[in-house]
């Protein structure tokens, strides 16, 4: 849409111009609809209201939009202290099927906001989720990284049309022990409470 002022201003400029500042114009109005849309880089933005409690909310987060991708792409889901969201980081964006992981570059943009932990999730552009040899081992080298860096990551989440899968709950990832101390002291019943019912 074209303000009385805009068109005014429009109407100072060469034809090819006008025309061009138009279409930047259109653009950006686009993007920042697809942005508000998808939440896509809201990298300075306040901290996201959003609780990741298990790999579902991942996978509703971002499983909507990343399943229908042509080309493979990874995101890193960037976490404060008590896992709400507080960004989300393009880190690559590959082929049909294959996607060149520099390690440093999943970590980089967690470093500089202060996340505590990060879920690193991509997809699968023929459909299945099922994680590939090449993503656990991605998986596996990040988790390392992330223990040198203090960053934990909590899981590697891999969606596709079929649906989603966790690492972690495939048993194909295991966080580091610090993860693994947290998780157990969240477990365990505060003073006065009963314990949990025994499994089985």
């Amino acid at each position: 849409m074209t303000s009385p002022a805009d068109t005014r201003q429009l109407s100072l400029l060469p034809p090819e111009a006008a025309c061009l500042l138009h279409l930047v114009r259109e653009n950006l109005r686009l993007l920042a609809e697809l942005v508000t849309r998808y939440e896509v880089g809201r990298v300075g933005a306040p901290a996201d209201e959003r609780v990741v409690r298990c790999p579902a909310d991942v996978a509703t987060y971002l499983g909507a939009e990343m399943s229908e991708l042509a080309q493979e792409q990874l995101r890193v889901v960037l976490l404060d202290t008590k896992n709400r969201i507080i960004g989300t980081q393009l880190v690559y964006q590959g082929g049909l099927n294959s996607t060149a992981i520099r390690l440093a570059d999943c970590f980089r943009e967690a470093v500089a906001r202060g996340a505590a932990s990060v879920v690193f999730t991509h997809n699968h552009p023929t459909g299945d989720p099922t994680p590939s040899p090449e993503d656990v081992r991605l998986t596996r080298d990040a988790g390392r990284v992330g223990e040198l860096l203090g960053i934990e990551l909590l899981d590697h989440i891999v969606v596709g049309r079929q649906g989603h899968v966790s690492l972690r709950e495939r048993g194909l990832y295991a966080p580091g022990p610090q993860v693994a101390a947290r998780d157990a002291s969240a477990a365990e019943p505060s003073e006065g409470e009963p314990p949990p019912p025994a499994a089985g």
